[in-house]
């Protein structure tokens, strides 16, 4: 199966061999029933596996072309997992400035105070990157496009670079998923995911996924995330496959939408400036356009009269919810500076380019023409 469509409905799923159900079945259940001791037959216990998740990580490492990946609780478990999997006291990480706030807040105020050192680069040299690099380096952590900036990092040639060093380089990409950007393709080690976000697309789960096709280092993880008891749930495995079986007719509607709400905003008097990869004047277009399928459907913009407008901005809107996630059905509108990115120093949030001016809208499935109105009349109301 070559094409994406193909394998957004098909990757890893098979009709239940016990009742010929088209749909992978719900198996709530936390425990399960022994033939004998030391027989069982493939399960014992939930947090350990489960037949509903292990379709989904079968189904998300054939998004891939990698085995089975492994599915979390959350983006965070997985990312959590992924790290403690690979480092302990006295290692070192290097991660690219602009990245979710939680991946912040985990590497300085949790790892930090177990001996987890983090060097945060700007990913967009990777020379840059490979100078932070050290004797005790033992991950290169980017996501691109990064939240919510959406600066790119150019994946192949970071990869180089890493492989050279013999360090793993792991890639969020939560913001374009498989439909849009493979890392694994481009040198990656491992893809992480928020299956919150993309993936399910309907707000209705919280989930995370590793994806890899070094089969120790998926090894390390699974044992990990058991050790630690932070595996998916089964109905939230559920839910996740129905919505990823529609991921490559979304990720298209997404990307199309949020193109034609950038292309108004970027006209408009009272927006300074609008990022989004599929805009001529995004300063890493040409990356853009080697690394992508298309730009997604997250755009970040600012406004001519900082905070204070941003707030009236949100405050007037109808029919763009203000929340803190993104990747949904719904358009969704979020000031980083003090929601998602609100706990990261503000030096360190400003060297990210995150001003406190700055607006992320993660656009959704509505009509375009709908959303713009919205905007339209609550930019209206701005002095």
């Amino acid at each position: 199966m070559s094409s994406f469509a193909t394998l957004a409905v098909h990757a890893g799923l098979v009709p239940d061999p016990s009742t010929g159900a088209l749909v992978t079945p719900l198996f709530q259940t936390a425990t399960y029933v022994q033939e004998a001791v030391g027989l069982d037959k493939g399960f014992t216990y939930t947090r350990s596996g489960n037949p509903t998740v292990a379709a989904l990580e079968r189904h998300l490492g054939g998004l891939e072309g990698a085995p089975p990946a492994a599915a979390f609780s959350s983006g965070m478990a997985a990312i959590t997992t992924l790290l403690l999997a690979l480092c302990e006291a006295g290692d070192h990480v290097v991660c690219a400035d602009a990245v979710y706030g939680g991946t912040v807040r985990l590497l300085r105020e949790v790892l930090g105070r177990y001996g987890v050192s983090a060097t945060f680069v700007a990913p967009t040299d990777p020379d840059a990157v490979a100078r932070a690099i050290g004797p005790h380096t033992k991950v290169v952590f980017v996501e691109t496009p990064a939240n919510p900036t959406l600066v790119l990092t150019d994946l192949a040639a970071v990869a180089v670079r890493c492989r050279d060093r013999g360090v793993p380089l792991v890639v969020d990409n939560t913001l374009l998923t498989a439909a849009l950007q493979r890392p694994l393709d481009l040198g990656a080690t491992a893809t992480v995911y928020s299956t919150t976000k993309f993936v399910e697309g309907h707000n209705a789960t919280i989930g995370g996924a590793i994806v890899t096709r070094d089969v120790d280092l998926l090894e390390r993880v699974r044992a990990a995330g058991n050790a630690i008891g932070c595996t998916q749930s089964p109905f939230d495995a559920w839910l996740t496959i129905r919505g990823s079986t529609t991921l490559h007719l979304r990720m298209e509607a997404h990307s199309r939408n949020a193109l034609q709400v950038a292309r108004f905003l970027e006209s408009h008097p009272a927006v300074v400036h609008v990022r989004h990869p599929d805009l001529p004047s995004f300063p890493q277009r040409e990356l853009a356009l080697r690394q992508q399928r298309s730009g997604g459907g997250v755009v970040a913009f600012e406004l001519a009269g900082g905070v204070e407008d941003g707030k009236r901005l949100m405050a007037s809107l109808r029919l763009c919810s203000l929340a803190v996630s993104l990747g949904a059905v719904e358009t969704l509108v979020t000031h980083p500076a003090s929601m998602t990115h609100a706990e990261v120093p503000l030096a360190l949030r400003h060297a990210a380019g995150i001003t406190d001016g700055l607006v992320r809208l993660s656009v959704g499935l509505e009509d375009p023409a709908d959303i713009v109105a919205d905007l339209e009349q609550a930019l209206g109301r701005l002095s």
